[in-house]
């Protein structure tokens, strides 16, 4: 590894861990609780960030989804819910540290329904298959991790809710790959070899995202982190023990 990217790595390493760290904090403090809305849990926890760790900006939505607003993709902007006791909840933050951008995808249940639980337990064991597949196929594309990421969801029980399954991630504004807005994407029809290198000669390096439905489409869960960058990851934790 180039020394110039070892410290893109080191950033990249160092965004995700603050993520994970506000998620946790986010928890720690009860700011996702039956009874407030999803703008209500949104704004909190951007008074978090900015308060504990010196958010300022972030390169895409902020979005909380609960319930029947779990199914819909990014580019929805459902009507704001309020979060119910036995609810499913999922968190897809991307906070700019330092310049370095951080997307960060996490789901958590409240109350103890065993069908949202079992989801939401899905999602991580789907997320390291994905990443097994992308560590397998040097010559994997786009569209072809999404295929077996979609492959792997259905024989874990579940549809695949995304447009993508995850895409480019750098310094910050959003680094693309010159060309088609699609081939900085893992998604249909990006024919970009995931395992290749961007202009300039460095390592491209990529996020995975997993958004699971329910066969009978009544809620879903989002999960979402570095693909390639190995780093120490613990189960992100439920809100209440299982």
């Amino acid at each position: 590894m180039a020394t110039d990217d070892m410290s893109r790595v080191a950033a990249l390493v160092d965004a995700e861990e603050r993520a994970e760290a506000l998620f946790d904090e986010v928890v720690s403090r009860g700011l996702i609780a039956p009874g407030r809305s999803e703008r209500d849990v949104s704004d909190a926890i951007q008074e978090l960030a900015a308060e504990r760790y010196g958010v300022e900006r972030y390169w895409h939505k902020r979005i909380v989804r609960a319930g029947a607003n779990t199914l819909e993709v990014f580019r929805k902007n459902p009507p704001d819910r309020t979060l119910g006791d036995d609810d499913i909840v999922f968190l897809d933050f991307g906070p700019i540290f330092a310049a370095w951008e951080a997307d960060f995808g996490r789901t958590y249940v409240l109350g103890d329904d065993p069908e949202k639980a079992a989801l939401r337990d899905a999602l991580e064991t789907v997320w390291l298959a994905g990443r097994a597949a992308f560590d397998a196929d040097p010559d994997v594309t786009g569209e072809g991790l999404y295929d077996v990421v979609c492959d792997l969801a259905a024989d874990a029980g579940y549809l695949f809710g995304g447009e993508i399954a995850g895409h480019l991630v750098g310094d910050f504004p959003h680094e693309r790959i010159p060309g088609d807005k699609i081939a900085s994407y893992i998604a249909p029809g990006s024919k970009t070899r995931l395992h290749d290198h961007v202009v300039g000669g460095n390592p491209a390096h990529w996020i995975l995202e997993v958004h699971l439905l329910d066969r009978d489409r009544r809620f879903g869960g989002f999960y979402e982190q570095l693909l390639d960058i190995r780093r120490d990851q613990p189960v992100g934790r439920p809100l209440h023990g299982d």
